[in-house]
């Protein structure tokens, strides 16, 4: 495992951080994009791991592109041939959007810090995403003279509207932790002390819950973003029947009538 990522576990849960903090943590390098989905991609493969926490090292969630890189001609961020340009962001940072939304745990995103530009998108990009009182928020692409690369565009109006994105990306504006909460583009701010045990907090919660029922629950979640109601009841029917079938739901139900607590086993 690449020490860009670093992964923790703690029972159901895993950690994890990106772990450049004298960078501020970019994510727009090849090796930090490759460490992150192998990261990921292993938790999500473990059935034992119900939620993800996703973090920044330091003081900063994700500083997002590489500035340096972007002003050497000739780096992936920024080829001598645009064409390539092209093919180097569908290669590099364009993996990350089409790899969260493939995931099937929960990933918490406990942002400690500025998530600016793709790192407001990769904040975008998990299921949840809670707040320290430093954080700050900017899809500040503009700003370069650029665009949104990393799917920002698609994600940010389905958290917080058309009317707000379209503000946010076309100002560039700084958001602060209060702001991002009024907009809901955060669920909640808490102290920055507080950040990470409010977010296993959350986490916690999830985890307790029948694993394969969250899992096809954040599935349907996801597909409701772009399919129609008629294909997300059919959805919806195929994985009720799933979840009737495993033991985990028989549990479930009898540990209600029984009035105790249940134990999962994802089966």
């Amino acid at each position: 495992m690449s020490d860009l990522v670093r992964v923790e576990r703690d029972g159901a849960i895993a950690i994890v951080t990106l772990n450049q903090p004298e960078k501020r943590n970019p994510i727009s390098g090849l090796e930090m994009i490759d460490a992150l989905e192998a990261a990921m991609r292993g938790l999500d493969s473990d059935i034992e791991v119900r939620a993800i926490i996703l973090t920044g090292a330091g003081t900063a969630f994700s500083s997002g592109g590489d500035l340096k890189a972007m002003a050497t001609p000739g780096s992936s961020l920024r080829d001598t041939l645009p064409a390539q340009t092209r093919r180097n962001y569908k290669a590099g940072i364009q993996r990350l959007p089409m790899l969260f939304e493939a995931l099937e745990v929960p990933v918490i995103a406990a942002v400690n810090g500025p998530a600016i530009g793709a790192g407001c998108d990769l904040a975008c990009m998990c299921d949840v995403r809670i707040a320290g009182e430093s954080a700050k928020f900017a899809e500040s692409f503009v700003k370069l003279g650029i665009v949104p690369g990393d799917g920002g565009a698609w994600l940010l109006p389905r958290i917080v509207g058309f009317a707000k994105a379209s503000e946010l990306a076309l100002t560039g504006d700084m958001l602060d932790a209060g702001e991002a909460l009024a907009c809901g583009l955060v669920s909640r701010v808490v102290p920055d002390a507080q950040l990470l045990d409010a977010a296993r907090a959350i986490a916690t919660k999830i985890a307790a819950n029948p694993p394969h029922a969250v899992r096809m629950t954040k599935r349907l979640l996801r597909e409701g973003y772009r399919a129609s109601l008629a294909n997300i009841l059919e959805m919806s029917a195929a994985m009720q029947a799933l979840g009737h079938a495993t033991a985990d739901h028989e549990e479930a139900v009898g540990a209600m009538l029984d009035r105790r607590s249940p134990s999962f086993t994802a089966r």
